[in-house]
């Protein structure tokens, strides 16, 4: 019976340290703390209490076993909001929607699982680091990569924030980790020295950028109900009418328009409707992004963003490269599961990855679609070379596939996480929200209220220069952090044989 309790014990330790573990990354309710933050110093005390379980564990199998299962209710309290997407808006049976998400968490989950069991080959903080950290990165950068919930967005607003222009998202979820490990061991001095030091390089206040102006944007949030959007009797037509009417007569030098915010393609639209937008930015002091697809049947679809200037004889044009699995393209061996709903515009061509910048007004604007700015490594692509890296990135999404559910706000945390990398501010358009602007140290200068329609105004301080994060993922990826990780393991792997070695002289 003592056993039996011992085991229940576990398991719900697990379970609560998990949703403990998704709510410090954003925290869920609109009491205590501030709705969709990261809670930093719930995140650590989270993961320390699955570095206990795991010290405790009886085997290998064992450990991979409760670290599956903490990576499983972790993921799932985080993204759990793709059932809205699947079911209200795909149409997919809502029992097969609950699986599919809690599938999709448990494939994941083996990343951690497979860390968890190597870690309790090699017990020590250290190792606990890289190896949850090598998760991390495999979760977010194989098979397509998802890495929403990562560790380091707990760490925006927190001591460790500091250190996200040097080490980037991933790197600082590396520092949260070892802090989880050394917490577990009960090395508390280490832990204060560390957030200590976080402390004081946030009030070191150093910048690595410079001001390149300020431009005056406009950005529009249309509010095109998701069940709508590509009906031709109701979203269609009061998208044209309403987009239409934003863009020919907002008074700012830059107007954005969300993903998809033109829902047919140029070559279906009413007859002058592109022609007339056209002309609008032809001449004057005012230019235009605006997420339409494009393409034609036989050479394929993208999801893309048009520029329209005085400055451009033909329009700039950004094509989205890092698509969403099932929601842009299909996976191999995967078309019965599309059958299964009835979402538009299924399957899209990829653009090349570090596409020009669409230069206005001095500052040079670098788009991403939607949730390409998950990816701290492809923006950096941008920056090889600081004559051309972007001023300001601007992202156009719609996350009405969501609802009205925390997702907005936890892509609104991931986009002010590429503020903090690259020290580079950030304007987003979206159809549903969070429509914001971001200055360069991550802080939401202006933002419009989710799920409704209109046109958000502001000033946006362009910047150049680069963080050393900037620097190094432009020209290595993520394999210097891989390096760190290897060198870690090394290290543990040759104090593990040292001490073995000294336990078998004593016997």
């Amino acid at each position: 019976m003592v056993s039996q309790l011992s085991v229940f014990a576990t398991w719900v330790t697990l379970f609560v340290a998990a949703f403990a573990h998704a709510a410090g990354v954003s925290w869920p309710f609109h009491t205590l703390f501030t709705y969709a933050q990261g809670v930093w110093g719930l995140q650590i005390v989270a993961l320390a209490a699955l570095v206990v379980v795991l010290n405790q564990a009886s085997s290998w199998k064992q450990a991979a076993w409760r670290g599956w299962f903490f990576a499983t209710v972790w993921l799932a309290s985080t993204f759990w909001w793709l059932y809205i997407s699947l079911h209200v808006y795909g149409g997919l049976n809502a029992a097969l929607t609950v699986l599919s998400v809690v599938v999709l968490a448990g494939l994941l989950a083996i990343y951690y699982a497979v860390a968890c069991a190597i870690f309790w080959r090699w017990r020590n903080p250290l190792t606990f680091a890289a190896l949850w950290t090598a998760a991390e990165l495999a979760r977010g950068t194989w098979l397509t990569g998802f890495g929403w919930g990562a560790v380091g967005y707990a760490h925006i607003d927190g001591p460790l924030s500091s250190l996200i222009p040097w080490l980037g998202s991933y790197g600082v979820g590396m520092v949260a980790a070892g802090l989880a490990g050394l917490l577990a061991w009960r090395h508390f001095i280490p832990v204060v020295a560390l957030l200590l030091g976080g402390w004081g390089l946030q009030y070191a206040a150093i910048t690595w950028s410079g001001d390149t102006g300020k431009l005056s944007v406009t950005l529009l949030q249309g509010n095109i109900p998701q069940d709508e959007k590509f009906q031709q009797g109701s979203g269609i037509p009061l998208a044209l009418r309403w987009y239409e009417h934003e863009l020919l007569f907002s008074p700012s030098a830059l107007i954005v328009a969300p993903e998809t915010a033109i829902p047919l393609l140029p070559d279906e639209l009413p007859f002058g409707y592109w022609e007339t937008l056209q002309r609008r930015f032809a001449t004057g002091n005012q230019a235009a992004m605006l997420g339409v697809p494009l393409g034609n049947a036989r050479e394929g679809y993208t999801n893309s963003m048009v520029g329209f200037a005085p400055t451009q004889t033909t329009p700039w044009q950004y094509n989205k490269h890092h698509l969403v699995p099932f929601g842009e393209f299909i996976p191999p061996a995967f078309q019965w599961f599309m059958q299964l709903m009835h979402i538009p515009l299924g399957d899209f061509n990829r653009g090349a990855l570090g596409q020009p910048s669409f230069a206005w007004k001095g500052q040079r604007l670098a788009a991403n679609i939607c949730y390409e700015d998950l990816f701290g490594e492809e923006l950096g692509t941008r920056f090889t070379d600081p004559a051309t890296a972007p001023t300001i990135f601007v992202n156009i999404s719609n996350i009405g596939w969501f609802g009205d559910s925390i997702a907005m706000h936890q892509h609104l945390q991931i986009s002010r996480m590429r503020t903090l990398e690259f020290e580079r501010p950030m304007i987003r358009s979206t159809n549903t929200g969070m429509t914001a602007i971001i200055d360069h140290h991550g802080n939401v200068t202006h933002t419009l209220p989710p799920l409704t329609r209109g046109a958000l105004q502001g000033l946006v301080e362009g910047r150049s220069g680069m963080t050393p994060f900037a620097w190094w993922v432009a020209r290595f990826g993520l394999w210097p952090i891989w390096v760190v990780i290897a060198i870690f393991l090394v290290a543990a792997r040759a104090y593990s044989m040292r001490v073995t070695g000294q336990k078998d002289e004593k016997s």
